[in-house]
């Protein structure tokens, strides 16, 4: 398979529209109705200039924005005390609008019978619990488990704002899809399950964004000596992205190490600053994001425009926000996020923790299995 077949151009225009539903999911098949809030398309234009704020919190200030990826701030946002049994007052009265997808599986199942299923994972927090030391971001031997067994019957990808290769070597299987950098660095499986149809051979990339490399490694240069003096800062190279996490940072710095990274970008007009759990995030100015790279994937593997195809997509940061569009467009497929808090969201279904998505992922695995 050649990922990068009939992708000449895939940042300058968009796809045609589609007139039909991908999946034909039935309002009575869904948590709440397909209409309203969650209506816009997938894609986001981006002009070809610096924003001058986080393009992703709009009218918020730096600190807000900052502030709203914990979920401390966020349960406190809402008027909850934390420590408090509201926190889980306000779970439950939010999970009647995203229900688990733990007792939702058979309304999941039922819809997916006789559909081929594609299944994407985010990493950190999904895959592996959310640490203070991204370095320390390990999956259990349980969950890569569950990861080996479901690729042997579905096709699976993780999809991580983390480099390609850094996530690769976390997880540690070569039967997977990986698409790095926010989807901008996709990689076949070296690997591939026998019962896959299409051949993938070792070292088909895709990689939209290859001409930014020398500007964000300049830029990661910059933000490490820069940041060097400010206690818990960790800059980490993402290969066509560079992660600011203040996740250890004293809360009194966070608007200094934000001003810092904006500093940065004033002479990189071709670069965004975007935010996710509690990191900036430097990215090119492209329109492509892990939405569109579940896109790609999915017509890589011919698996796009077809009413027998069920994408679902788990994932607990904003980032993930942009493949929940993707596949509430038009009823594609099933988004869940994985959470412990409520917040909005675009995904259809929920899931608390790991320990719920490995539940989850091996329910697939049963399903499968038991398929005539």
């Amino acid at each position: 398979m050649d990922l990068k077949a009939n992708h000449s151009a895939p940042i300058l225009t968009d796809p045609t529209p589609i007139s039909k539903p991908r999946l034909g999911i039935h309002d009575s098949l869904l948590p709440f109705s397909s209409s309203g809030v969650f209506s816009q398309g997938p894609f986001l234009t981006i002009p070809w200039k610096k924003p001058g704020l986080l393009d992703d919190v709009l009218s918020t200030s730096w600190l807000d924005a900052m502030k709203s990826s914990s979920p401390r701030h966020i349960i406190k946002s809402n008027g909850i005390d934390f420590s408090s049994n509201d926190v889980d007052v306000a779970y439950r009265s939010w999970m009647l609008k995203y229900p688990s997808a733990l007792t939702s599986f058979e309304q999941i199942a039922k819809h997916a019978k006789g559909k081929r299923i594609a299944l994407f994972l985010d990493y950190d927090g999904t895959l592996s619990p959310i640490v203070d030391n991204p370095d320390h971001a390990f999956m259990s031997n349980a969950m890569r488990a569950a990861v080996r067994n479901v690729a042997k019957y579905i096709p699976t990808a993780i999809i991580s704002g983390r480099s390609r290769e850094k996530v690769r070597q976390f997880v540690g299987l070569k039967e997977l899809y990986y698409a790095g950098s926010h989807g901008m660095d996709i990689m076949g499986p070296v690997h591939p399950p026998s019962n896959h149809t299409i051949e993938v051979q070792e070292g088909n990339l895709y990689q939209p964004a290859s001409e930014f490399l020398p500007m964000i490694n300049e830029v990661f240069g910059s933000l490490v000596e820069i940041t060097k003096d400010i206690e818990g800062v960790k800059v980490e190279n993402n290969k066509f992205c560079v992660s600011v996490h203040y996740r250890n940072v004293d809360e009194k710095s966070w608007t200094t190490v934000a001003q810092l990274v904006q500093d940065t970008l004033k002479n990189n007009p071709r670069l965004r600053l975007t935010h996710g759990r509690m990191v900036l995030e430097v990215r090119p100015v492209l329109k492509w994001d892990k939405g569109k790279a579940v896109e790609f994937l999915l017509e890589s593997l011919g698996l796009s425009n077809c009413d027998d195809v069920l994408p679902i997509y788990v994932g607990d940061d904003r980032t993930d926000e942009d493949a929940f569009k993707f596949l509430r467009e038009d009823n594609r497929g099933y988004g869940i996020l994985v959470t412990p808090a409520p917040k909005e969201t675009s995904a259809y279904f929920s899931l608390r923790d790991p320990s719920e998505v490995m539940e989850f992922i091996n329910s697939l695995v049963m399903y499968k299995k038991s398929a005539p």
